[in-house]
């Protein structure tokens, strides 16, 4: 009798379970549906969808107990039923993987709420770490007064320091952290670096050491025995793109007009004549241009002012392009926005990268040094030079806190000195 009613338990709970897997993938179905993705892109996601919330009941796990690790193990059982399937591997392992991954992780953020999910840590070192690292975060914060991105490169850092000291970095022996332990770690992680990179990281740890002496984790204050490399202001030549090759890439992709290239040639439009920063474009909204008065409202990324620029004729006309012929219906209010599904703002200004390394391609040019949207920001404020547009105005324009610190685009200008004749007397020469 037992039995059977631990049975009939057993198919009730199967029933609720199947009951919420149907909802998440009718949910999952809505969810595509509103974001406008493309019919076959919808048939493709709720199909890798389902494979996984199938292989998930198999293995008698919830979808909402589905974090990395269950990933992870449904892309090898799924890896292995293709090989079964067709007798080999994909023709790209690592784009089938992204493929299946990109699936995942729309369906489990819309599960979760958020994605990757806050797991609990495993192990009491696991969970010291995190306790730590928010610490750290917190202390940045209230105390530093320092940015969230700042803060994220910097705990994730420290996580890494932690992991690599092993049992070294338990809470009894992090007392005694010496002058060893953080030379071993750096040889480790600093081979074969580039010295900025290395000076990066070396700030980084030399803060995280002032936070665990400061708070009482360590005996010892061993920031100041954290040595980089010496880097000079200004040791470098900033690179820059010549103005004939600007406009080559301009022209190149205006001819493009597909709703890609409407929104590269606003992009870079904004580069060339502004000089902005990737992220100062890519946080461009909609309220920002008054097209009344003819203004461009930019948050400079470095400083946080504010300048009110005017609308230039040439960038306006190519932004209005792009509003009005190539942007996808969307309620967000940023300008730039995804060109796929589900439409959403770019987070970051990568995607500027990506753009200027195809357009110049493209238009066939291979600028030395830097190719990034830099290269633009920096032919800015050369050609500004070349005007005898003040420091101080350059500084303006460009979002600098202090016309020093646009005076590194004097080195560009080398052209220019080299026109200058000096007028030597002959008996010098003599």
């Amino acid at each position: 009798m037992g039995h059977v009613r631990s049975s009939a338990s057993e198919e009730v709970l199967m029933s609720i379970e199947s009951s919420s897997t149907a909802s998440r993938l009718g949910e999952f179905e809505i969810h595509l549906r509103t974001h406008r993705y493309a019919a076959a892109i919808q048939r493709r996601y709720l199909w890798i969808a389902q494979r996984f919330v199938d292989y998930l009941g198999r293995q008698c796990i919830a979808v909402e107990a589905a974090h990395a690790p269950e990933c992870e193990d449904f892309l090898r059982w799924e890896l292995r039923s293709w090989r079964r399937r067709y007798r080999r591997d994909p023709r790209n392992i690592f784009e089938w993987r992204r493929r299946y991954k990109t699936v995942m992780n729309v369906f489990l953020r819309l599960v979760h709420g958020h994605w990757p999910a806050i797991g609990t840590p495993v192990t009491a070192i696991e969970a010291f770490h995190r306790d730590l690292a928010q610490g750290y975060d917190a202390w940045m914060r209230e105390l530093r007064g320092q940015a969230s991105g700042t803060r994220s490169t910097r705990t994730t850092q420290a996580l890494e320091f932690l992991t690599e000291l092993g049992p070294r970095g338990e809470q009894e022996s992090l007392a005694h952290l010496g002058v060893r332990d953080i030379d071993a770690y750096l040889q480790q992680r600093c081979k074969g670096l580039r010295r900025r990179t290395i000076e990066g990281y070396t700030v980084c740890l030399r803060s995280f050491l002032r936070y665990l002496h400061g708070s009482g984790r360590t005996a010892l204050d061993l920031s100041s025995t954290v040595i980089g490399p010496r880097i000079y202001d200004d040791e470098q030549v900033p690179s820059a793109l010549r103005p004939e090759e600007v406009q080559t890439v301009l022209e190149a992709t205006r001819q493009d007009y597909s709703p890609i290239g409407r929104r590269d040639y606003a992009l870079l439009m904004l580069l060339a004549t502004y000089g902005l920063r990737a992220g100062e474009i890519v946080t461009l909204r909609l309220e920002d241009i008054d097209w009344q008065k003819e203004s461009l409202r930019v948050r400079h990324s470095k400083t946080g002012a504010v300048s009110e620029l005017p609308l230039l004729r040439e960038p306006g006309e190519a932004v209005l392009s792009y509003l009005e012929k190539a942007r996808p219906e969307s309620e967000r209010r940023e300008v730039f926005l995804q060109v796929r599904a589900p439409y959403q703002a770019y987070k970051g200004g990568s995607i500027l990268n990506c753009v200027i390394g195809a357009r110049l391609k493209m238009a066939g040019i291979t600028p030395r040094g830097r190719k990034g949207p830099h290269a633009f920001r920096h032919a800015r404020a050369v050609s500004l030079l070349r005007a005898a547009v003040p420091l101080k105005i350059i500084g303006d324009v460009l979002g600098h806190r202090s016309a020093e610190s646009a005076a590194v685009y004097l080195k560009l200008a080398t052209e220019d000195l080299r026109a200058v004749g000096l007028n030597i007397p002959k008996e010098v020469l003599s």
